[in-house]
């Protein structure tokens, strides 16, 4: 789990610092790591402790929000609060995350900490989902494992059973075995490989697999693979 982020407040003016810190304590993924109404003593804060980000005022006496900007040379990220639109444009030129307008409602400042969180704290890429991909008789199909009920293998070609539609491959039984993990699958007939995901019920040797509502395939359990089968379950 990602930790929260640490966020100063950088304001001249005692009531908006109070404003920023009623809101930084409402939101969950911040964390206060301090405030100050002197920029130049927040740039040594900055320097002292952790800080990924800046709630930064403008217009402040010995040094402007965007000579900070400047000199805290991207150690954290900027999110602007002024009551000066005219520095929109400069503002996003330094790759500022957002820039407030004042008096800030609520709701505003929370969409500009969400954007925060997307930079700071990006989520992890989605995993991809297994599949294979098997030949027909025209192309190579991809299917993707999570999908596959069961594999049925006949005379001179496999039936791969899947949640939406049935394909097949001249491929092996032996050969499309070899090509699945073994943590999902199960060999257990000479004629079945079933997903350890979808069974439904076992009962003696037979292996129920819920195809779609109320009809369930019963596949059957050799005497060769139930040590095997039975081991995996």
């Amino acid at each position: 789990m990602m930790g929260p982020i640490h966020c100063l407040i950088v304001d001249d003016k005692p009531l908006a610092i109070d404003i920023l810190t009623d809101y930084v304590a409402k939101v969950p993924c911040l964390q206060l790591a301090g405030s100050s109404e002197n920029p130049v003593e927040a740039l040594n804060w900055v320097g002292e402790r952790r800080v990924d980000l800046v709630f930064l005022d403008i217009q402040m006496p010995q040094l402007t929000g965007l000579q900070f900007m400047h000199a805290l040379d991207r150690r954290a990220q900027v999110i602007l609060t002024t009551a000066y639109a005219d520095y929109a444009l400069t503002g996003f030129e330094h790759d500022v995350i957002d820039y407030l307008l004042k008096p800030i409602p609520f709701e505003r400042f929370h969409q500009a900490v969400q954007k925060a969180q997307r930079r700071l704290r990006p989520a992890p890429a989605e995993t991809s989902r297994p599949y294979l991909f098997v030949k027909t008789e025209h192309r190579m199909q991809r299917v993707d494992l999570a999908d596959v009920l069961y594999l049925e293998g006949l005379q001179n070609y496999v039936i791969i059973h899947t949640t939406t539609e049935k394909i097949i491959t001249r491929q092996t039984l032996n050969s499309l075995e070899a090509s699945l993990p073994a943590a999902a699958f199960v060999r257990v007939h000479k004629s079945f490989i079933v997903s350890l995901a979808h069974i439904h019920t076992v009962e003696r040797s037979r292996i129920f697999i819920q195809v779609e509502a109320g009809v369930p395939q019963i596949i059957p359990v050799g005497d060769a693979y139930r040590t095997t089968f039975y081991s995996k379950l």
